[in-house]
């Protein structure tokens, strides 16, 4: 009995500390969303996420492992969003139309205003490269490297090596949403942007 109270204890602590550290990443999200990386203090964190500045450096190091965190569950939100394009479209007579479509899906993932601010424009400034191709590696270049992978399979793309395609080509598409972010006429330089992704996956057709 009194091991099952103890083991309890520590769930009910685990869980208590998970709310915590989430509360704290959907606070950070939406400040570093709305007010930058620079525009946001450690103090406004915690007021918004209702926990204490101890409870903040309890999980994280200091406020830049705080927006790697924030950076990572943006990632992770626009790569699920985006792999259900790719899933939808994997029934297309073009396997290489799937992946024009998913790149596409990823392009229109990282132009709402909050994610570019966190994922493109303050990740570039906070991050060091490391840890940004560390993130990259695990979201857009996985989903990437599938869909690259299916149509090599296919016979769609000539066959070569896949890990240095789905690194290239997820490397172009996160340029491509720099430009995008940077961009005077966003929905002009997002239009350029398609054009040049779709005729560089035409590229890679293996001709007959």
């Amino acid at each position: 009995m009194l091991v099952k109270k103890q083991m309890r204890a520590t769930h009910e602590r685990h869980d208590r500390a998970d709310a915590t550290r989430q509360s704290l990443v959907v606070a950070a999200r939406s400040l570093f969303g709305e007010r930058g990386y620079a525009g946001t203090s450690v103090e406004e964190v915690v007021r918004a996420a209702g926990v204490t500045k101890g409870a903040l450096y309890h999980h994280f190091r200091d406020k830049d492992e705080l927006f790697r965190s924030v950076v990572e569950e943006v990632k992770r939100d626009v790569t699920v969003v985006a792999g259900r394009t790719f899933v939808d479209a994997a029934e297309a007579p073009d396997p290489i139309d799937t992946i024009v479509l998913g790149c596409w899906a990823l392009i229109d993932g990282f132009s709402d205003p909050a994610v570019q601010r966190i994922a493109i424009l303050d990740a570039r400034a906070v991050l060091d490269a490391a840890t940004r191709r560390d993130l990259d590696a695990r979201y857009e270049v996985a989903l990437v490297r599938g869909a690259l992978r299916r149509a090599m399979n296919l016979g769609a793309i000539v066959r070569q090596p896949l890990a240095p395609m789905a690194h290239i080509l997820a490397g172009a598409l996160a340029e491509a949403c720099a430009l995008i972010a940077e961009a005077e006429d966003a929905p002009a330089a997002t239009k350029d942007a398609r054009a040049v992704v779709a005729s560089l996956l035409e590229g890679l057709r293996a001709r007959e």
